[in-house]
C-alpha cells in the first residue's frame, strides 16, 4: 500500500466508539455526542453481554495472536487444547477473531462444546471467525475485557502480542489484588514465555516492583492434558489455588499498608 492509499484509508475510516470516548472533551451541545450519552451505550453493552452469556456454564477463555495462520503448528495445538477442554465439559470463549482465537473456537466446535466469540469494533475490519456459536460484538474494550474474565474459570494464554499481554497482565493484577479468586492463569508454550519470565525474575523482582509470590500466580505448560487437568482441578477444588493467590495478595496488602503508614507519618511532620 503506497502513502496516498494509506492516507485515503485514514481519512475514510470510521472512528470507533472507544476512540470517541477517549478523545479530548470538546464543547458540544449535541447530546448524542456527549459522554453522558455514551454512559447509556456502555450500560447497554453490559446488558447485552450479561444476557448473551448468562448460561454459558463452566468456561475457559483462550487468548493468543490473531496473526497465526491455520498452517502454523501452534494453531493446531490451540485447536487440540480447546477440543480437549470442550470434551471435558467446558465452554470455550475467545475474542472471536482469527489466529489462536479461531483455533479455540474451532476446537470447541469439534468437541460439540459451546463456542463463544466476543468480538471488538476496530478501525479496520475484523471478521468473526466461522466457528463461533454465540457472538457478541462490543464497541468498548473495557466492557469486552470484563466479559472475558467474568464468565471464565481460567485463562489460557498462547503466544501473542500487545493484546495478549494486555489480557495477561490484567488477569494477574485482578488475582494479585483479590478481585478474582481460584483463577488459574496458564501460559502455554514455555519456549515463547521464557524470556518474559526471565525478565520478571531477574529485572522486575530484584527491583522490588513485584514479589516472588506474584510470579507464582503464573502456570507454564506445554502439555494439553496437563492444562485440562489443572483447569478441571481448579473447577472442583476451590482451595487448590487459594494458598498461592493468598500469598500474592498478602504481599500486596503489606506493601500498600507500609506506604499508607509512611504517608500518614509524613503528613504529621
Amino acid at each position: 500500500m503506497d502513502n496516498t492509499t494509506r492516507g485515503r484509508a485514514r481519512r475514510n475510516r470510521r472512528p470507533t466508539e472507544d476512540e470517541r470516548l477517549l478523545a479530548r472533551p470538546r464543547a458540544n451541545t449535541d447530546f448524542l455526542s456527549t459522554d453522558t450519552w455514551r454512559v447509556l451505550r456502555i450500560m447497554g453493552e453490559f446488558v447485552d453481554g450479561f444476557e448473551a452469556l448468562a448460561d454459558v456454564g463452566p468456561a475457559v477463555t483462550i487468548f493468543g495472536s490473531a496473526r497465526i495462520p491455520a498452517d502454523d503448528p501452534l494453531y493446531q495445538t490451540a485447536v487440540d487444547v480447546a477440543r480437549t477442554l470442550g470434551e471435558a465439559g467446558f465452554t470455550i470463549i475467545t475474542g472471536g477473531g482469527p489466529g489462536i482465537m479461531e483455533a479455540g473456537n474451532r476446537g470447541a466446535r469439534e468437541a460439540g462444546a459451546r463456542s463463544v466469540g466476543l468480538n471488538i469494533e476496530l478501525p479496520f475490519e475484523q471478521h468473526l471467525n466461522p466457528y463461533v456459536d454465540t457472538s457478541v460484538t462490543f464497541r468498548y474494550f473495557f466492557v469486552r475485557k470484563m466479559m472475558l474474565v467474568k464468565y471464565a474459570q481460567a485463562f489460557i494464554i498462547f503466544p501473542g502480542g500487545f493484546g495478549t499481554l494486555d489480557e495477561l497482565f490484567e488477569a494477574l493484577t485482578l488475582v494479585q489484588t483479590g478481585k478474582v479468586r481460584n483463577f488459574p492463569i496458564i501460559l502455554f508454550g514455555s519456549a515463547y514465555w521464557s524470556g518474559l519470565l526471565t525478565w520478571l525474575r531477574e529485572t522486575v523482582l530484584p527491583a522490588r516492583k513485584i514479589a516472588a509470590a506474584d510470579i507464582d500466580l503464573l502456570i507454564v505448560s506445554d502439555s494439553i492434558e496437563e492444562v485440562r487437568d489443572l483447569i478441571v482441578r481448579s473447577t472442583y477444588d476451590a482451595q487448590w489455588r487459594a494458598g498461592t493467590e493468598a500469598a500474592a495478595q498478602e504481599v500486596t496488602r503489606r506493601v500498600l499498608a507500609r506506604r499508607s503508614d509512611r504517608d500518614e507519618t509524613s503528613g504529621n511532620d
